[in-house]
C-alpha cells in the first residue's frame, strides 16, 4: 500500500498569495499533479492539517475546487490554521468525520488502519489531546492489536530543535506516548505543522513529519533564533507499506528538476 501525505497547504482565496509571497493555491495544484504522475499511483492520500490559512469558508470552497482534481481517495486532518466548524462543514460529505466535537476518526478499509487525531486547541497554535480523546484512541487501538496502524495528527509530539516551532508543538505528550508504547502495531505517527521533513524514534514507533507544499520553515537551531521561512523546494511524503518489510517513508520533491542521469 502506498500512502501519500500532503501537509500545510495554506490555501487562500482565489488570487491571494500566502504571506503575500507564495502562490500556495497553484503549489497545491502542482502537488496534486505530482501525485497523479508518480510511477506508482498512491492508494490513499492523507492531508495532515493547515489545509487553509485563515479557516475562512471562501478558502475551504477553493480547497474543495482544487481537490476535485485529485481522483485518489483522501482523508483530512485538522491543523491549527483550520477552523473546526468550517472544516466540518466543508467536508460534510466525508462520512468518517464526527458530526460534533473533536475530529478524531478511524479508517479501517485498507491493509493499514489509519487513525486520525484532532490535536488542535481552539484559539491556540500549540497542540494537545484531552483525556477523552486519549481514551478514544486507546479503545480504538485495543480493537485490533495486530493490524498495522498509522496515527496521523497535525502537531508533532516531539522536540524539533527549532526553538520558535517547539513553542507550538504538541504539549504534554507523555500520556499519548504511554498509549502508543502499549501498541506494538503502530507503524508510524505522521504529522505536519513544522513545514519540514523530520524523523524521530518515539514511544516505540517513529514520528515522521511532512514538508509543506508551500514555504519551508528555516532550519535554525540556536536558542535565540528569529522565526524565518523561505521558498525551498516543496515536497510531500510517500509511505510505502508491505506486509513483509513494513513501512518505509520517502520525501518526494514536487517540481521539474534536471535529469535523469546515468545511474550512480
Amino acid at each position: 500500500m502506498l500512502i501519500a501525505q500532503l501537509s500545510d497547504i495554506h490555501v487562500r482565496p482565489k488570487g491571494v498569495l500566502y504571506k503575500g509571497v507564495a502562490d500556495s493555491n497553484q503549489m497545491f495544484s502542482d502537488a496534486i499533479k505530482h501525485l497523479k504522475h508518480l510511477d506508482q499511483r498512491p492508494d490513499f492520500v492523507l492531508l495532515t492539517g493547515d489545509l487553509v490559512d485563515e479557516g475562512d469558508p471562501a478558502e475551504y470552497s477553493h480547497l474543495l475546487e482544487l481537490l476535485s482534481e485529485l481522483s485518489i481517495p483522501y482523508a483530512v486532518v485538522m491543523g491549527n490554521h483550520d477552523h473546526r466548524e468550517n472544516f466540518r462543514a466543508a467536508f460534510s460529505a466525508h462520512s468518517y468525520l464526527p458530526q460534533s466535537g473533536p475530529l478524531h476518526y478511524c479508517i479501517d478499509d485498507y491493509p493499514v488502519r489509519i487513525v486520525v487525531l484532532d490535536s488542535c486547541v481552539t484559539g491556540e497554535d500549540y497542540g494537545h489531546i484531552d483525556a477523552e480523546g486519549l481514551s478514544w484512541l486507546s479503545a480504538v487501538l485495543n480493537e485490533d492489536a495486530y493490524k498495522p496502524t498509522i496515527i496521523a495528527l497535525h502537531h508533532p509530539p516531539i522536540v524539533s530543535g527549532i526553538p520558535y516551532m517547539d513553542v507550538y508543538r504538541y504539549i504534554d505528550a507523555e500520556p499519548l506516548a504511554k498509549i502508543l508504547r502499549r501498541s506494538s502495531n503502530v507503524e508510524a505517527v505522521l504529522c505536519g505543522h513544522v513545514h519540514r521533513s523530520m524523523a524521530k524514534r518515539w514511544a516505540g514507533t517513529m514520528v515522521v513529519t511532512c514538508p509543506s507544499t508551500t514555504t519551508e520553515i528555516a532550519l535554525q537551531l540556536k536558542p535565540d533564533a528569529e522565526p524565518q521561512s523561505y521558498s525551498g523546494p516543496p515536497a510531500c511524503m510517500l509511505h510505502l507499506w508491505h506486509p513483509e518489510s513494513g513501512l518505509v517513508s520517502h520525501t518526494s520533491y514536487i517540481g521539474v528538476y534536471p535529469g535523469p542521469y546515468p545511474f550512480a
